[in-house]
């Protein structure tokens, strides 16, 4: 058996995403409490899957950004007080989450950090509001995976994939969110990835699977508005484009692509 097959993918509610070998397990952006997000994109529409460890499994969190959505301060603290336990994020943030009790290991842009047998480094990504946000790189023997949080279009794609591609899987959001908040300027354009776009990104990325994230849990119009039909223009745009395209339940494993 090799070293990549050891190695467990399970996509958790939401932008979460859990990568665990053995005693160690990486989560991604996971979240447990809710209520920070009444307000925006008010209530899950289904209870949130369990994110609690095996007995022995340390876990060790990664933030994307703080968005609350992504960033669950209860949970994130909780686990920076575990046993072994430790949350990750991109160094500006650090000083933001030890003012909510979270205390964090920043790295830098492309920092290689060793946990166990997985390395993670931080590169690029955009967000809508342009507030500090990373995309996470989550390495083992045989496997190499990246995921997004709240991701715009944009153009670090390439030079990504010329740094640390090819990927066996790419975690992308594809709600295609339409967002309103008091003090900002309403526009058309999506805060997030579309279902197209998530695709097109996987293809720059060179990703064996691109895998759905952060869709159908919340949907608050005016507020925060899912597009339509987002999991279902994702698998077509994926098949339409020759790439592995999955959309696991929440909860779920994340299946690896199969050669032909």
């Amino acid at each position: 058996m090799s070293s990549a097959e050891t190695v467990t993918l399970r996509r958790l509610a939401w932008a979460g995403v859990e990568v665990a070998a053995g005693d160690v397990r990486v989560v991604i952006d996971a979240i447990r409490n809710t209520e920070d997000l009444a307000g925006f994109q008010g209530q899950p529409r289904r209870p949130l899957p369990s994110i609690d460890a095996a007995p022995g499994v340390r876990t060790h969190a990664f933030v994307t950004h703080l968005h609350p959505d992504h960033c669950d301060r209860k949970l994130l603290a909780e686990i920076a007080a575990s046993d072994g336990g430790t949350v990750g994020c991109h160094t500006p943030i650090v000083d933001v989450l030890g003012g909510m009790g979270v205390t964090a290991v920043p790295q830098e842009m492309g920092e290689r950090r060793k946990i166990g047998p997985f390395t993670t480094i931080p590169v690029a990504s955009h967000d809508w509001r342009g507030d500090d946000q990373v995309a996470w790189i989550v390495e083992a023997p045989g496997l190499r995976v990246i995921h997004f949080g709240d991701t715009i279009w944009h153009g670090m794609w390439w030079s990504i994939a010329r740094d640390y591609g090819p990927f066996d899987v790419a975690f992308l959001p594809i709600a295609g969110v339409m967002a309103r908040r008091e003090g900002l300027t309403p526009t058309n354009q999506p805060a997030t990835l579309t279902p197209e776009q998530a695709v097109e990104a996987a293809v720059v990325l060179q990703a064996s699977t691109a895998c759905a994230i952060h869709y159908d849990l919340f949907n608050n119009p005016p507020y925060y508005t899912e597009q339509h039909d987002v999991r279902g223009r994702f698998l077509r745009a994926a098949r339409a484009r020759g790439i592995h395209g999955i959309a696991p339940g929440d909860g779920k494993p994340v299946p690896l692509a199969t050669a032909a």
